[in-house]
């Protein structure tokens, strides 16, 4: 009995010891990050972000996540750097605490939508009129999100070569229903006249001639030009792949498919100074050229990613971005993630407020008992809060009670970016 007792007393391990190596068997079921960033100033109002160690739990090393965002600024470079400074501040405050990473997840495409709009609402109320593009990524395990507003743009090179499009542009000559939605609000959308009445350039809207239906800043223009973002998440297979995000001076010389062809077999940081110097190459230094290559590598391949034969292109092609399926998601995932296939878990590119906050009634209560703004995170008392669906008449909710709430200045956002009262910032 003795020796028994000492052998089940010499099997036992210390807790740090199993915590530990949970943590070390968690890590080698993540893919690894690796990136490189490349950019050429013109009129120096590109400004990029780069942050590998943030953390859903402080201090928990196995809650780690990366963010990369590129901010393409206009009529100066204020709105640019102030986005860069504080957008993700803005997005996890709008995130609840203590959710587990799933959860986590799942709130993370409306905290977007609530940092974005904070941001704005922020940078507004400074009286300065530059405006800024803004492409957000957020890269969580296997699972990307990204957010944006304005030109820039995020494409996904998975596995077999196929390139798939993660951000929506929001320019209004190619974008037909944000044109409509502009001029719904109170805007007016059209070209330059020049003299004898000879229309030239892009669509623009007027006032103020911006290019853009969607930005964070641009108050000389009107708040009917949302900083509401197209959010998309996507869970990628155990194959990896590789984002490239990139402002417009990229995308005006360079296809989605060139871009991509032209640094694959490179490790990211030369990647991103090819696809730069291939864009210079066919177009010249004509804008602001700014480039971030993010590799998401399975823990047990190298640094470069390559793509896989033509002859699996046709079978992806059929299979990219097929929609998670509710009875046989987990046998499914299996099944498709040997060949590379991208998993779509959220898409929303609506500038309805109240459909992207949703319609959680539990949703913004604070700690302290007291309701809080949805998108400012303020406390509120009961009798303060403004439904986000009071008054909709883009709502189909027929419960005006019902949360989320928002405090008396981002109902007025939220009314403004709707046509319901005219832009309240003047520009003195």
């Amino acid at each position: 009995m003795a020796s028994a007792e000492g052998r089940r007393h010499q099997s036992l391990v210390p807790l740090a010891a199993l915590i530990s190596r949970e943590l070390r068997n968690e890590k080698m079921e993540n893919p690894s990050v690796r990136y490189g960033c490349a950019a050429q100033s013109r009129k120096g109002e590109d400004y990029f972000l780069t942050k590998t160690d943030c953390q859903r739990v402080p201090g928990n090393p196995s809650s780690t996540f990366s963010v990369f965002a590129i901010f393409d600024g206009h009529n100066g470079n204020a709105a640019a750097v102030f986005t860069k400074e504080n957008l993700l501040t803005h997005v996890l405050s709008a995130i609840p605490r203590g959710l587990g990473r799933d959860e986590w997840l799942q709130a993370l495409p409306r905290a977007l939508v609530a940092g974005f709009v904070k941001t704005d609402k922020e940078f507004q109320s400074r009286g300065e009129t530059s405006g800024t593009t803004v492409t957000f990524v957020i890269i969580d395990g296997w699972t990307v999100t990204v957010a944006s507003v304005g030109d820039s743009r995020c494409i996904l090179d998975a596995q077999g070569g196929v390139i798939s499009l993660l951000t929506v542009d929001h320019r209004l000559e190619e974008n037909a229903e944000e044109r409509e939605r502009v001029t719904a609000s109170g805007g007016e959308v059209g070209r330059l006249s020049i003299v004898g009445g000879v229309e030239v350039g892009p669509l623009r809207c007027w006032p103020g001639g911006l290019c853009l239906s969607r930005s964070i800043g641009d108050m000389d223009v009107g708040e009917f030009i949302v900083p509401i973002p197209y959010v998309k998440q996507v869970k990628l297979s155990h194959a990896g792949g590789r984002l490239i995000i990139a402002s417009d001076g990229i995308w005006d010389a360079l296809s989605s498919e060139t871009a991509a062809k032209s640094c694959r077999g490179l490790p990211a940081e030369l990647a991103a100074r090819q696809v730069v110097k291939e864009a210079l190459r066919s177009r010249g230094l004509k804008d602001d050229t700014t480039c971030i290559v993010v590799d998401i590598i399975p823990p047990d391949q190298s640094a470069t990613l390559r793509p896989s034969s033509p002859k699996k292109m046709s079978k992806l092609k059929s299979l990219i971005f097929r929609k998670k399926s509710r009875d046989s998601a987990s046998k499914l995932a299996k099944k498709l993630s040997a060949v590379g296939i991208v998993e779509e878990l959220f898409e929303e590119g609506s500038a309805m407020l109240a459909e992207r906050l949703g319609s959680d009634s539990s949703a913004g209560v604070s700690t302290s008992g007291l309701f809080t703004c949805a998108v400012c995170q303020v406390d509120l008392a009961p009798s303060e809060g403004i439904s986000v669906h009071a008054g909709s008449i883009f709502s189909t909710s027929s419960k005006p009670w019902q949360g989320p709430f928002l405090c008396a200045g981002c109902r007025n956002k939220k009314d403004a970016m709707e046509g319901k009262r005219p832009s309240g910032v003047k520009v003195v």
